[in-house]
């Protein structure tokens, strides 16, 4: 359980983060434009970095190629589930009209419900998260060139 404190915690870290971006494009009325999410597969790629250079730090020599992509996973799927609680919240509790905003923001006609739209976020973030996780793992990994 020690070693998935760490990930755990830089999670919940970025699961505010991507909470207070949201917050902010709510701020100015950007949170229904689509386009605007790509960001937070950088926040959540950032998240996963930290995490993942915070935990080869502590392991040292013993940080291998399958921990970290453990850890980065952690971390995005915790990031992902905070920030999709607060998606659901936000958008049954605090702003009605987010829904149909976004759908006439994409021009979709048919209707959607919350839980298919909330099951499009979770699946987004979880995604990102494992595509996220393999790509920083480039970056950590052990090299094999001799030369």
């Amino acid at each position: 359980m020690k070693n998935y404190i760490l990930p755990i915690r830089f999670g919940a870290v970025t699961g505010i983060v991507l909470i207070a971006y949201f917050l902010v494009l709510a701020m100015f009325n950007k949170h229904t434009n689509p386009v605007f999410s790509f960001l937070n597969a950088f926040i959540t790629a950032f998240g996963i970095f930290e995490t993942v250079k915070f935990y080869k730090l502590g392991q040292g020599d013993d940080f291998r190629y399958s921990e970290g992509i453990i850890a980065g996973l952690i971390a995005g799927v915790v990031a992902t589930i905070i920030f999709t609680a607060f998606f659901l919240f936000y958008i049954t509790e605090f702003n009605d009209d987010f829904l149909p905003e976004l759908l006439n923001t994409i021009n979709y006609d048919n209707d959607i419900s919350v839980g298919l739209i909330t099951f499009v976020v979770g699946t987004m973030g979880v995604v990102t998260a494992l595509i996220s996780s393999f790509t920083v793992m480039q970056y950590f990994k052990k090299s094999w060139n001799i030369s």
